[in-house]
């Protein structure tokens, strides 16, 4: 599974040593450009590597950002796509491994699943971030749990339920120590949702251009348990 596709993505994806043809989903959780921009090279000659059509899944769309299917139309349209060479994603085209796309409502009161397999099983909710539409992930593979968030305030009752008792829980770091944002929790905010949702493991993401050493004291100030700034390359056991 992979979740987002920001810049160097692509780069990463590589570097890791994970293969386009392994992946059952491509989970985006919101269409701002360092979660999204890395798609296209993500696709480019993806055909050469996989033949099966890939799982994508993405949000709904509001007046300030398009549903996920409407963003990959004006990307890869084979009439009027910015990368219309890449039409094969939408199964108009040679080039580009066909999605297979599904949306989530980030209106639903309930989370989606976006993907059941025996293996592993992925549901969404859609969490908030500004007037953004922006969706978590929880993936439950075997004994394991793992929750996703994206860009969020922390705002939302129904996240922590949704978070609840995960053996590792993602949050992004995105603004500093006393910082306050309507888009983004706040160090603060962080460590009182993974405390409250009783997570095993936090581990920090996105992190911001700012002093991180305070930012991390101000999320332990809330979460005492185990911590983990998160670095590109990063691999951790999941219990």
């Amino acid at each position: 599974m992979l979740v987002d596709v920001g810049g160097g993505a692509y780069l990463r994806f590589a570097q890791s040593g994970a293969r386009l043809s392994d992946l059952w989903l491509l989970a985006v959780s919101h269409l701002h450009p360092d979660h999204i921009s890395g798609l296209p090279a993500l696709l480019w000659l993806s055909e050469q590597t996989r033949q099966e059509p890939l799982p994508a899944a993405g949000p709904s769309g509001n007046d300030v950002m398009p549903a996920f299917p409407t963003f990959l139309s004006r990307l890869f349209d084979q009439n009027n796509g910015a990368f219309q060479i890449l039409s094969g994603t939408m199964g108009a085209g040679e080039r580009g491994v066909p999605l297979d796309v599904s949306v989530v409502d980030v209106e639903s009161a309930e989370a989606l699943t976006v993907l059941d397999r025996p293996e592993m099983t992925v549901t969404a909710l859609g969490i908030p971030h500004g007037n953004i539409p922006a969706l978590a992930y929880r993936v439950q593979a075997g004994d394991a749990s793992i929750v996703f968030s994206t860009d969020q305030n922390g705002t939302s009752p129904a996240f922590l339920e949704f978070a609840r008792d995960a053996d590792v829980l993602i949050m992004h770091l995105a603004i500093a120590a006393g910082a306050t944002s309507p888009l983004h929790a706040s160090p603060a905010v962080v460590g009182r949702v993974a405390r409250d949702a009783g997570v095993g493991r936090l581990i920090l993401s996105h992190i911001g251009p700012f002093d991180i050493e305070a930012a991390v004291a101000e999320v332990n100030t809330y979460f005492t348990g185990p911590l983990t700034v998160g670095a590109d390359l990063q691999c951790t056991t999941v219990p």
